[in-house]
């Protein structure tokens, strides 16, 4: 950590710059005993926690870490409701990171040990926790899966990062670092729970297989797009695992809840007078066929995750008018054509979004919804729909 970046010249010239900073990379630092490369890191973080950190772009002197990692730190939103899940006397962030997580968990926890094993991250954390005035953060530079294995804490959390990049969308946690698998008997041993934070491309099935004693799966969304997994394990775990889904906007927290592997019985009918989209967390969780009996609704096909009903009802997803139900035909298609835009969805369509605005020359936008979809009779057919 490089304290000139703290002089006060340094700090203005780092919130004033509005300029392309690759400009600076020609240019070079204005200061003597800080380099480029550290100036723009600084830029380039303070304009990241703008919409990401805003507590921390609020906070002046806040020295920020490379882009790689300000990247893989969580944002403000989902460590708020993240810190929510547990609370109690003492916890253990295993992989630190920026701390944006352990900053929150400080408010629930009376102690908190901020590991991490990259000692300038490390002492930026510890610099920036000085800057909030939080007392109860001990940063350690050190391994802290080693370190919890041989200590109890009420709660235990870890965010491991990928080590293979080239393994696609679809990963498993023996494939991140730390290997949580492979010491879980022994975290659950030494905790009262534990909090494990993954990437959302993580299939939930998979990780339930590689996971023992799962009590919760968390499936966190901001503005409708899934952010996180979160699982909360406790030793010994339940017979049932509860699956919460929220979608944080700026106006609520839409939540649904649901139990895995619990039977629901679906109906499927034609569309009727209005069209339910459930939001990203929703679908990610894979709990789409419980809202069936939570809100009266009724499916358009088994794999067509929309539903239907002739009254209009509160849906924790967008909600439609649907004013015509075309056949997927060139005839019907070429009756579209007065649409001058339109905003295209497939649901358990052959073709895809790109496709079909090719094959019939749709522009995207405007006010008409097109849903292209399969319904109970194996047919296809557009929905003309408008937003409620």
């Amino acid at each position: 950590m490089n304290s000139p970046l703290l002089q006060p010249e340094v700090q203005n010239f780092i919130r004033s710059y509005d300029g392309d900073v690759s400009k600076l990379a020609f240019s070079g630092s204005p200061f003597e005993n800080v380099s480029t490369i550290e100036i723009i890191e600084q830029i380039e973080g303070l304009r990241k926690a703008k919409s990401k950190l805003p507590s921390w772009y609020a906070q002046p002197k806040i020295l920020y870490p490379p882009k790689r990692n300000l990247e893989q730190t969580s944002s403000e939103i989902t460590a708020k409701y993240k810190c929510e899940l547990i609370k109690g006397n003492t916890m253990a962030d295993i992989t630190g990171g920026f701390g944006i997580d352990g900053y929150y968990f400080a408010k629930q926890f009376d102690s908190v040990v901020h590991f991490e094993l990259n000692t300038a991250l490390s002492d930026i954390a510890a610099y920036n926790f000085r800057q909030f005035e939080i007392t109860n953060i001990n940063c350690v530079a050190k391994d802290g899966l080693n370190h919890v294995l041989s200590n109890f804490y009420n709660a235990i959390y870890a965010d491991p990062s990928r080590r293979h990049a080239s393994k696609g969308k679809v990963f498993f946690l023996k494939d991140c670092e730390p290997n949580i698998p492979e010491h879980l008997d022994r975290i659950l041993s030494n905790c009262d729970f534990f909090l494990l934070k993954t990437s959302p491309m993580l299939d939930i099935t998979a990780g339930i297989k590689e996971l023992r004693d799962v009590v919760e799966i968390h499936v966190v969304a901001v503005n409708n797009e899934v952010k996180e997994l979160l699982w909360l394990l406790k030793k010994g775990g339940v017979n049932i695992i509860q699956i919460k889904t929220v979608n944080i906007t700026n106006e609520s927290n839409y939540a649904f809840n649901f139990n895995w592997r619990d039977h629901v019985r679906v109906g499927y009918i034609n569309p009727q007078s209005y069209l339910y989209e459930p939001n990203a967390s929703i679908m990610k969780s894979g709990g789409m066929d419980h809202l069936v009996n939570e809100y009266n609704l009724s499916k358009l096909h088994e794999h067509t995750h929309l539903f239907t009903s002739n009254d209009l009802i509160s849906f924790p997803g967008r909600r439609f008018k649907i004013e015509e139900v075309v056949p997927y035909s060139k005839k019907c298609m070429r009756e579209l054509s007065s649409l001058e835009k339109a905003n295209v969805s497939t649901r358990n369509f052959p073709l895809s979004v790109a496709e079909l605005r090719k094959k019939w020359k749709l522009k995207d936008g405007g006010s008409s919804y097109l849903f292209f979809v399969t319904l109970n009779d194996n047919s296809k057919a557009v929905l003309i729909c408008k937003k409620t």
